[in-house]
Parts: C-alpha cells; structure tokens; sequence
C-alpha cells in the first residue's frame, strides 16, 4: 500500500501533467511550470531550498528554480513522479509522509482550484483524520500573522484555536479545507466564517501559511 504522501505526490503529478505548463496556480506569481519547479528543487536541492527559510539564501534559490523551470516541463514531472533521489532526506519513508503529505495535497489543490471549471475532490474520513491532525500540530504556527483570534471548527464540532486574539473569527468546515484555509488559501477554501464583518474580512485577507 503506498502511504499517503507518495499517493499524493502522484495526484500532484498527474494534475500537473493534464493542466500543461502555463496554467495558473493558487500560488500568486506561479504558473503550473514554476510549481513544478518548486517541488524538484525543495526535494532535490536542499542547498537552494534552505533560501525559503534562509533570507540571505533566497536570492540562490530564485535561481536554482528558474533553472529548473526552464527544463522541459515533461522532464519536471517525471521528476516528481519518481520521487526523491536516494540521497535526500525525503528518501526516508517517515519523513517523506512526515513533510510531504500535506505539502502535496495543498499544492495539488493549488493546481484544481485554480482552474476555472473545478470541482471538489471527495476526501474520504481516514485522510480527513490525518489532515486534522497535522493541522492541529501546525495551526499555530500557520496562523501566527493573523491579526485577529481565529478557532477552527469542524462540522462535528471539534474545534482548535488556532490564534489567540481578540476579535475572534470561527471559521468551520471539513478538515481539508480547515487545512487549506490555514495554509493560507482563504479564498478556495470551502469555509464559513463568524465574527464581526471587519475581522472576517481581515482573516480572509491575513498573510497565513508557512
């Protein structure tokens, strides 16, 4: 059985393939071939992609991934249907599932949701269960920018706070898109919101994610 990022990964890639290179993506500024790009470099130049977290490495990492982009597209999707080379931290089946899961199902939303005709994928409750969990973990961290409280809620009622704050938003919804919601994909996320109008409209504009 394949685990749940590498089936991802596949979704990702298929997706990447059917769209061609110069679809747009969720991701402001990228098109489809500059994900692509993305995804190669974070698992095969770890050198490069320090720079997301590194500011004085951001400059080398540009580079590197317009290097990349400039590839043959069918080249960059190969590469990431094959996966990580032997050598890269990701090759490690725990921390491939551990980092890449939700990396892989966000970043293939990003693709489906950004074409005009799309339509929500059905996500079964083992791997909703999964995605809360990790966004549980995360959620924090993902919602620290926000400049007003936000508690996340799932339809059955579980909820966690993912910023203290006052005023406080609700924002309800399936795990899924409670996750996406938090990475920073308000506007595609399949949420509602509660709260006063201006802090609803402040937490659908906040700088969330990573």
């Amino acid at each position: 059985m394949p685990t749940y990022a590498q089936r991802e990964r596949l979704i990702l890639a298929d997706l990447l393939e059917g769209s061609g290179p110069e679809a747009p993506t969720l991701c402001e500024g990228w098109k489809t071939r500059d994900l692509a790009a993305h995804v190669v470099v974070r698992e095969r130049r770890s050198d490069a992609a320090a720079g997301a977290v590194i500011p004085q490495l951001a400059a080398r990492l540009d580079r590197v991934r317009g290097e990349f982009a400039a590839k043959p597209y069918e080249e960059l999707i190969q590469l990431i249907r094959s996966g990580p080379p032997r050598l890269s931290p990701f090759s490690v089946k725990q921390l491939d599932e551990m980092a890449n899961t939700v990396e892989f199902y966000v970043h293939a939303e990003d693709v489906r949701r950004a074409a005009p005709d799309w339509t929500p994928r059905a996500i079964d409750k083992v791997f909703g269960e999964t995605l809360w969990k990790r966004l549980e973990r995360a959620a924090r961290l993902m919602t620290r920018r926000s400049p007003v409280g936000l508690v996340l809620r799932r339809a059955d009622g579980q909820t966690v706070v993912a910023h203290k704050g006052s005023p406080v938003v609700t924002v309800t919804g399936e795990p899924a898109e409670l996750l996406l919601f938090a990475h920073g994909r308000q506007a595609a996320a399949k949420v509602e919101l509660e709260g006063d109008g201006d802090a609803v409209a402040k937490a659908y504009g906040a700088k969330l994610g990573i």
